[in-house]
């Protein structure tokens, strides 16, 4: 089978390059499940039961999350645990982060952990977490999001779970990293997907905004650049009897 998984969307410009793309995509690599993260797809900034409607209303089955879920927090606390497709990121503590940690469908598991390097140090261990998880899945296609700062944390990461899931990816950073790979094992990895947003600003934000940070020392507004769409991610293909990956394929379609 073939697993799509999606980088960060942002903004509006993100959910217009979603639903421009994603269906061709599908029938394209005759895609089984859309894997897409949806973290930055209201506003800039965290996901409101509307954007993360529109997202499954593109054609995503699940969508992964990371730091900024509860940006919108009323609205997100509201929706994600009556939902079985928008998942929090497993290593987050329980008690102040509600909603599903694992996706199930037609052989398929996916979930999701978040890295503490240049992050938050706080959250729990997410290779403590990820044993935690695959002691209760069975399924044997499993695709892991680690929402992460660090290449060396999500290779690192990677490599732990080899042969243990059928793919990793990272996601949060906004920008595709070049080292799509099997590992030894048989787990596709990748360190980053990239972003589902504009292309002309700096990680899908208007670059006069990104520019203030950096001149005054004031984070400056995360507002969707305009300019053109752009969806990157990755295409996995995946044994349905033996859960290895045999191939990984980046993916960048301009609007």
């Amino acid at each position: 089978m073939r697993i799509l998984a999606v980088g960060d969307v942002v903004g509006r410009p993100g959910r217009s390059a979603l639903r421009t793309f994603l269906p061709g995509l599908r029938e394209e690599f005759g895609i089984s499940i859309a894997v897409v993260n949806c973290e930055n797809a209201a506003g800039g900034l965290g996901i409101t039961r509307s954007t993360a409607q529109e997202l499954l209303d593109a054609g995503a089955d699940v969508l992964t999350t990371g730091n900024h879920i509860w940006k919108h927090a009323a609205d997100a606390k509201a929706f994600i645990p009556t939902c079985t497709n928008v998942l929090v990121p497993a290593n987050l503590s329980q008690n102040d982060n509600p909603g599903p940690r694992l996706f199930r469908s037609g052989g398929v598991a996916v979930f999701q952990l978040q890295g503490r390097l240049f992050m938050n140090p706080l959250v729990r261990d997410p290779f403590e977490v990820a044993d935690a998880m695959l002691r209760e899945i069975q399924e044997k296609v499993i695709l892991v999001d680690f929402h992460a700062e660090a290449t060396s944390e999500k290779g690192a990461l990677a490599h732990f779970l080899d042969r243990r899931v059928s793919g990793v990816f990272g996601t949060h950073t906004h920008v595709q990293t070049s080292d799509e790979r099997v590992l030894p094992g048989g787990t596709g990895f990748i360190s980053d997907l990239g972003m589902t947003g504009s292309w002309d600003g700096i990680i899908g934000v208007e670059v006069k905004e990104v520019e203030r940070t950096f001149l005054t020392g004031f984070g400056g507004k995360t507002k969707p650049a305009r300019g053109r769409g752009v969806l990157e991610g990755a295409v996995f293909e995946i044994g349905d009897d033996t859960g290895l990956c045999s191939s990984v394929t980046r993916i960048r379609r301009f609007a």
